[in-house]
């Protein structure tokens, strides 16, 4: 599917048309300030990334502008990259799927910034990784394939580290402010693992306690808004719960997509 065609979520046909950045029905006269892309991968040992793949169905209110389904991580990275809406929002999977979104719109804008949200530090190598699974690596895929600076990523929410990760952190001055990110870059992407969260504020992968609320999150969104130009953002890492819709909708909504 082209990206400049997408499935409306309200007509269920494709009738969304990318108009610049947004995308406008031309049978019910909607329109939507990103496209979606789901990505229904997980790369991950086992079968527990199952949920994740399973949640890249969740029903969230935009254009449909493509469904990637790669047999290989590198293929899905391009894949991505290639389909990419103007103004992408990203709904996984693992957050591998963010590597070809960032890829993508690096190519397209002078500096990229990126805000990622996580209980975890997704800054881990095939070397340093205890289990192994590259949903633990994509941060740092992305900053050792050149599409970002490590200076221009601000990982927030971060409570569970590998030392590897957290040697990593201090070597390359990847920090967690997001005005010194913004202050810095023409344009951000946010990626939001929604592991980051308390874990009884959304059903997600990995729960991890100690996180901020939804609410907390949302405030932070808002200032990201305000404080710079946001070209992109994802949401991965969660269980297949339509429970989670409507705080989803709120996170984004909040981006102004």
């Amino acid at each position: 599917m082209s990206f400049l065609r997408a499935k409306c979520p309200t007509c269920k046909t494709l009738t969304a048309v990318a108009i610049g950045p947004e995308y406008e029905c031309h049978s019910c006269g909607r329109t939507f300030a990103a496209g979606l892309v789901r990505v229904p991968r997980a790369w991950g040992s086992g079968t527990r990334g199952k949920l994740m793949v399973e949640s890249a169905a969740l029903p969230l209110n935009y254009p449909e502008a493509a469904v990637v389904e790669e047999d290989s991580l590198h293929a899905q990275t391009l894949s991505i990259a290639a389909e990419l809406p103007v103004r992408p929002l990203i709904l996984g999977g693992c957050c591998c799927s963010h590597i070809g979104a960032v890829e993508g719109l690096a190519a397209r804008h002078a500096r990229l910034g990126i805000i990622w949200f996580d209980a975890h530090g997704d800054l881990n190598t095939p070397e340093t990784s205890p289990s192994g699974n590259e949903w633990g690596m994509p941060l740092r895929m992305i900053i050792d394939g050149g599409a970002v600076d490590p200076r221009d990523v601000a990982l927030v929410g971060a409570r569970n580290l590998d030392p590897p990760e957290v040697d990593y952190i201090a070597a390359v001055g990847i920090h967690d402010d997001l005005q010194a990110v913004l202050g810095r870059v023409d344009c951000v992407y946010v990626a939001i693992d929604c592991d980051v969260f308390e874990p009884n504020e959304l059903e997600v992968f990995m729960p991890e306690p100690g996180g901020p609320s939804v609410a907390d999150v949302e405030l932070q969104l808002g200032r990201i808004r305000e404080g710079g130009t946001v070209v992109g953002a994802g949401l991965t890492g969660l269980a297949p719960n339509r429970g989670n819709v409507e705080k989803l909708e709120r996170l984004t909504t909040a981006l102004g997509l």
